[in-house]
Order: structure tokens, then C-alpha cells, then sequence
């Protein structure tokens, strides 16, 4: 499944309603699970950056975690950088007519990209599975941070993270280049690039993937049979909406023996 021209569409509507962009912003933020990870190390790792900290999302897409972290400091200097000028520019229009003129943007090919010793914190979510070149771009990341600088990733592992059903099958989502990274690999390709402390973790437990199933597979299926469909996922999620919440909030808390996700924290 191609999640891209869903993206799209949704896109064309937050350019042209801010008010939807904000709650669909708010929406992603309750219903992806990936988000309740990547803040809870956002929010755990924020004593130990500087007031005035730099920091960069690698891959940044809709822009849902500059806006997050936007709202967080105004002191912060924030950057996204993607490959896709459409994203760049769906975002650069955006955010200061939402009040969020602290943060730049910039079309970049992360297997190229090279800024030393720039950022304090870089993240990088859901963006190495639709990359080859994956131990270009970690090198590039790590030079890219200051000392004792954090990488926060957000990635499939190799446990169904693409819900390829096996190792060599196809994934769900068509852009993926890989099916995800085992704790081993993606250790060993960050260690190569030169980071010291790494933590690696699986996210997607079995309420995670629970959740998944639920907030984000079963949806794109039905909008993948027709757009119409939408009128019915209203109903849906308001009655299995506390029910993918309380999953999200199980799958955060405790440390997982296998997931199909992976959350990894790098330092510098």
C-alpha cells in the first residue's frame, strides 16, 4: 500500500484549512504510537539540551514533531529538512501563519547532507526504512551533532515492523526499501558511525501492534477501497477511540522482549 497519495490528499486540505492541519496534528498525536514514544524521550532527554538548543528533524515530513516541538520553547532553533520539496514548501507556508515563525525549513537529501557540529538534537522518525543508503545518512547524522549530541530514531524492526508477514515478503506500506532492522544491525551501523551510548528498545508490542492494527492498518484499507469511506471511520473511532488509547498508554510503559518497532537513542 502506498501511503503517499493519501498524504497528499490530506496535505491539499491543511494548506487550505490551518484550523484542520492543528487538529490533525492533535488527532496523530493521540492515535500514532509512535509519537507517545518519540515524546516520551523528547521529554526525557529536554533537562540535558541547552536553552537555546539546536535541533533538527531529520526527514520531517507534515511536520507534526517541529510543530510539537515548537510549542515547547521559543528559544529552541528548529529545523526540518526532507527530500520531497512539496512537504518543504506545504510546511513553509504553514507554519508561520501558525504562529510558528522559529522554525526553518529546507529541501535535503539526508545521504548528502552535511552541516558539522550543527545540532543538539536530531531526530529522525520513520524515515531510515525508505532510505538504501542507511550508513551514509548515519554518519552524516553523527557529524551533524554537537558534542554529546542525541540521535532519537523511530524505526520498523525486523519482527513484522512493515507487516511483510516474513523477512523477505512484501511490506505494507509500498515506499519502505527495507522491512525493518533488527537491535543487532542498526547497533552495529550507528557504532560504525561513530556513536558511543546507544539504547535500542522495541516499541509495538503486542498492544502496539494492537494498536496499529486498529488506529492505522484497518483505516488505510478501507480508504484504499474508496475515499468515501471516510464518513465511516468517524463512528469507528469514537467508539474504539479510548480503547487505542489505553493501548498506546500500556505499550510506553513497560520495555518490550520483541515489537515491531524500534525506538533508538544515540549520543554523541
Amino acid at each position: 500500500m502506498k501511503y503517499d497519495p493519501l498524504k497528499h490528499e490530506v496535505g491539499k486540505w491543511g494548506r487550505r484549512h490551518p484550523w484542520f492541519r492543528k487538529l490533525l496534528y492533535l488527532l496523530l498525536d493521540l492515535v500514532l504510537l509512535r509519537t507517545w514514544h518519540i515524546k516520551r524521550e523528547i521529554r526525557a532527554i529536554r533537562p540535558l539540551l541547552p536553552e537555546t538548543a539546536r535541533i533538527l528533524d531529520a526527514g520531517s515530513g507534515f511536520g507534526q514533531y517541529l510543530f510539537y516541538l515548537s510549542g515547547l520553547s521559543r528559544r529552541w532553533i528548529l529545523k526540518g529538512v526532507d527530500v520531497k520539496e512539496e512537504q518543504i514548501a506545504d510546511c513553509t507556508d504553514f507554519f508561520p501563519r501558525a504562529g510558528r515563525n522559529h522554525v526553518q525549513f529546507e529541501v535535503a537529501d539526508l545521504t548528502r547532507f552535511s552541516e558539522p557540529r550543527s545540532y543538539d538534537l536530531i531526530l529522525s522518525v520513520d524515515v531510515m526504512e525508505h532510505i538504501e543508503e542507511d550508513e551514509a545518512v548515519f554518519r552524516n547524522l553523527y557529524d551533524a551533532l554537537t558534542d554529546r549530541g542525541f540521535l532519537v530514531l523511530s524505526t520498523p524492526s525486523d519482527q513484522g515492523g512493515s507487516d511483510a508477514g516474513h523477512p523477505g515478503g512484501e511490506s505494507f506500506i509500498g515506499e519502505h526499501v527495507r522491512n525493518g532492522y533488527s537491535r543487532v544491525d542498526i547497533t552495529r551501523k550507528l557504532q560504525a558511525a561513530g556513536f558511543k551510548e546507544i539504547d535500542s528498545k522495541y516499541s509495538y508490542g503486542f498492544p502496539g501492534h494492537l494498536s496499529w492494527v486498529l488506529s492505522i492498518k484497518f483505516p488505510m484499507l478501507l480508504l484504499s477501497i474508496s475515499r468515501v469511506l471516510c464518513v465511516v471511520l468517524v463512528p469507528y473511532f469514537a467508539a474504539m477511540g479510548v480503547f487505542i488509547l489505553i493501548l498506546n498508554w500500556f505499550d510506553t510503559r513497560f520495555r518490550h522482549r520483541s515489537g515491531t518497532g524500534l525506538v533508538v537513542v544515540a549520543r554523541k
